[in-house]
């Protein structure tokens, strides 16, 4: 079967910077600002026409969507957690994998956040799980990646793939920096 990844939107990061940015805090926890707040349905609407959520192509940085963080200065900080884990939800809900999941497993700091796990409940309508229900940690899956990652690298293997980031071939990427 083809190989198919890409980044659905942009996650977690956009809810931990406006709450750093309101309040110091370096998230919304347990997603307790998000699930008092109200869903700007209209904004979230228009954040959703960005051409990415269209095609769901490559990889992010986690400042391609800061700008819309502007959106939000009139809005609460509730309401600016409910908006913005609510466009975490549409963005993965969006996603088109080539296949019919038959439940969603969540890793990374989003899966403590209960605003986005029932939202994705909800929009997804099948069992959204954390990857503990694997045996995995859920906080060391990413970093556990991209030590497979630098191994690839150091053996000179691709670690990008054309159904990964875009690439037109598979490539090496990457470079190790030895002490």
């Amino acid at each position: 079967e083809a190989l198919v990844a890409f980044d659905t939107g942009p996650g977690n990061a956009l809810i931990d910077d406006f709450v750093r940015a309101r309040m110091g805090a370096e998230q919304d926890d347990g997603g307790a600002l998000g699930l008092a707040g109200q869903i700007d349905h209209a904004l979230l609407s228009r954040w959703m026409e960005q051409p990415y959520f269209a095609r769901h192509e490559g990889s992010l940085d986690r400042n391609d969507f800061s700008a819309l963080l502007d959106d939000l200065k009139n809005h609460s900080t509730r309401d600016g957690c409910a908006t913005l884990a609510a466009l975490t939800v549409a963005s993965i809900a969006r996603a088109r994998f080539g296949g019919t999941p038959q439940r969603w497993l969540v890793s990374g700091g989003g899966r403590h956040n209960r605003a986005l796990m029932a939202g994705l409940r909800q929009a997804l309508n099948l069992p959204v799980e954390a990857v503990e229900v694997m045996g995995w940690d859920g906080d060391m899956l990413e970093a556990q990646a991209f030590a497979y990652l630098a191994v690839r690298v150091r053996a000179g293997l691709p670690t990008s793939y054309p159904g990964t980031t875009g690439a037109r071939v598979p490539v090496c990427g990457g470079r190790l920096s030895l002490p």
